[in-house]
């Protein structure tokens, strides 16, 4: 069953929504003309469904529950006054120009996260096109775009309006109105296709935002046998949720189908709660295999999830859910404490280089380890999957946000060390994933957000915000989230990438992808490929790497002090290809051969990596 408003030509629109409990539904249109349809019930599945005529796009509608209260529709395509506003229908007809696209392999992929409010100043589907060339020049491959569904805000004369991350969107198949037109959006997707270019799309399956949040008026989308912390769960186990699953599967279809999207990222799938036979993940990949069938082109699907649970991405006959891959926080807690020495919350658990070899070499590095920070065993092994199923970092959305000022990585470490962080997740056998902006250093912060308009819930995200920064014993207050001024800052000072030590970093960025794609060892990305160790006193870790006659090496020194040492290297002629160091990349200069054997003594540079190569 089809569900929303389905503009089908010449005046005439289907509406369908899911009412279970019900007892009477209809359409309320209040512009261009006030009228009223009363829609009929198909009784056996509790959907309301009628074909209207004398409809054309741009008309307001809600759905009149029990000849009563008016509400916009669940699946409403665009909410353009907001989210407590009218639906609007749209039309779907849209000139696409990728019919040659069939999309870029899961392996290759160099993902870049991007916020639309702040990436341009515009903070817009359109302002985000003049800078795919540039991403596409350093050798990005595919956008992640930040949710994008309706989620609250006021009209202000500051252009803050709609202030949000996106993840308390109540709207999922509603483009955010303040980003631009559902046209808009697929101009953007046709535009990343021309640059050869996939687009990933955040979707959040795990909950509703709290302003705005009308679902339960409609029907049972939610369950009190589980909460998370955002509240209620969302029903995908337990009476009636068959229809709630069909509700996010034909969301994650419709952005897929209806606007090319490439691949989703689902957000914070461990609150996803689901004890049935079948999860709710396995039935969404299964559908999304259909289409990727259908469709004949490249269609993933990518979870994060804090659970270290391999099933995640294992197939259904191996027992798991059939999700392409997952985010791996353990490498992005690993490198991040070594950089920074950070040891709070979860990043009591790391700190050693052993932590970092261990998530190069076995990708958890709690695969059922007692984690300190948990107080149990956690994890589980991932020695079956192929390691192109995870996604490496240094900074995300998340991870900067959980810093109390927001600060980027390039406001808590040295210069070199943001060079060590890019060498570390580039050349990685891991799909890297770019938070925008760190591909040059970008120093503006990226600090949580809202505008919501109930001050009852201002003052709790304010309160709870608080709260959440106290649990990681931060001394002083976080930004003001309902701020104006919080969002401002953090957008992008774009024009800083082709200045200075900015310019640099770009450039070494580049760099570092370049010899991804073209060094052999590089290229194949196999477990039975690499190998990885450390010497904790020093501080170096190295890991290496080989695909028939070629072999890479490299040394990675995260201490903040020059330091030699001796490694055991096998073979012979290994040829200096990079060393952060070097005065070419403002290094202070390398100390390092051009060639090394086995048991000579090398000097490294504080906070630098090289690598060797055999051929």
């Amino acid at each position: 069953m089809k569900i929303g408003a389905h503009y089908l030509g010449n005046g005439h629109c289907e509406f369908s929504v899911w009412a279970p409990n019900a007892e009477a539904v209809a359409i309320k249109i209040v512009s261009p003309q006030e009228r009223i349809f009363p829609m009929q019930r198909h009784e056996a599945e509790g959907y309301w469904h009628i074909k209207a005529d004398d409809i054309q796009p741009g008309t307001l509608y809600y759905y009149q529950l029990n000849n009563g209260e008016s509400r916009p529709d669940p699946a409403s395509y665009l909410q353009p006054l907001g989210v407590h506003g009218p639906s609007q229908v749209i039309d779907p007809s849209f000139t696409w120009n990728d019919s040659n696209w069939s999309g870029v392999s899961l392996e290759s992929m160099i993902i870049y996260e991007l916020h639309v409010g702040t990436f341009t100043k515009e903070g817009t589907f359109e302002a985000i096109i003049p800078r795919l060339k540039d991403l596409r020049e350093l050798g990005v491959n595919a956008i992640e775009i930040m949710p994008i569904a309706q989620f609250p805000g006021d009209e202000t004369t500051d252009g803050c309006a709609y202030r949000n991350w996106g993840y308390d969107g109540v709207y999922p198949f509603a483009v955010q109105n303040s980003y631009g037109s559902p046209e808009e959006l697929k101009r953007l997707v046709d535009a990343c296709h021309q640059e050869g270019m996939a687009v990933v799309l955040d979707v959040v399956y795990n909950h509703f935002g709290p302003e705005g949040n009308y679902m339960s008026h409609f029907g049972p989308y939610f369950t009190e046998t589980y909460r998370t912390p955002w509240g209620s769960a969302i029903n995908f186990d337990n009476a009636y949720s068959h229809d709630v699953r069909h509700y996010f599967i034909e969301n994650a279809l419709y952005w897929l189908r209806d606007y090319h999207i490439d691949g989703l990222r689902l957000d914070a799938i461990h609150a996803i709660y689901d004890f049935g036979a079948k999860h709710f993940l396995e039935e969404l990949a299964e559908n999304v295999i259909s289409l990727r069938e259908q469709q004949g082109r490249k269609i993933y699907l990518i979870a994060e999830s804090d659970l270290n649970d391999p099933r995640v991405v294992r197939p259904p006959e191996l027992g798991g859910y059939g999700i392409d891959a997952q985010w791996s926080d353990d490498f992005h807690h690993a490198l991040h404490s070594l950089l920074t020495g950070d040891n709070i919350g979860y990043y009591e658990d790391f700190g050693k280089c052993e932590h970092l070899a261990k998530a190069y070499q076995q990708t958890f590095v709690y695969d059922w380890k007692y984690s300190a920070h948990r107080r149990r065993f956690h994890g589980s092994s991932t020695g079956d999957r192929p390691l192109t199923q995870f996604v490496a970092c240094i900074q995300n959305h998340d991870q900067i946000g959980n810093q109390l000022l927001g600060e980027r990585l390039s406001q808590l470490v040295s210069f070199e060390a943001l060079k060590l962080a890019a060498g570390a997740v580039i050349l990685s056998p891991y799909i890297p994933l770019l938070f925008m902006g760190e591909e040059y250093g970008e120093e503006a912060p990226f600090t949580y957000f809202v505008s919501h308009s109930d001050p009852d819930l201002i003052k709790a995200v304010r309160q709870g915000r608080k709260q959440e920064f106290a649990a990681f014993h931060y001394a002083g207050e976080p930004p003001d989230p309902e701020s104006s001024q919080t969002f401002l800052k953090c957008k992008l000072n774009w024009e800083k990438r082709k200045e200075g030590k900015h310019q640099i970093l770009w450039s070494f960025y580049q760099n570092l992808i370049q010899l991804r794609h073209i060094i052999p060892s590089l290229v194949k990305r196999e477990r039975q490929n690499l190998e990885a160790g450390f010497l904790e006193d020093e501080k170096i870790v190295w890991w290496r790497r080989w695909s028939e006659d070629n072999q890479i090496l490299c040394f990675m020194n995260f201490n903040k002090s020059k330091v030699t040492f001796t490694p055991t290297i096998s073979g012979n002629n290994w040829k200096n290809i990079l060393d952060s160091a070097d005065q070419k990349w403002q290094g202070s200069g390398s100390e390092l051969p051009e060639q090394i054997s086995d048991r000579q003594q090398l000097t490294m540079q504080s906070q630098s990596f090289a690598l060797y190569e055999v051929s």
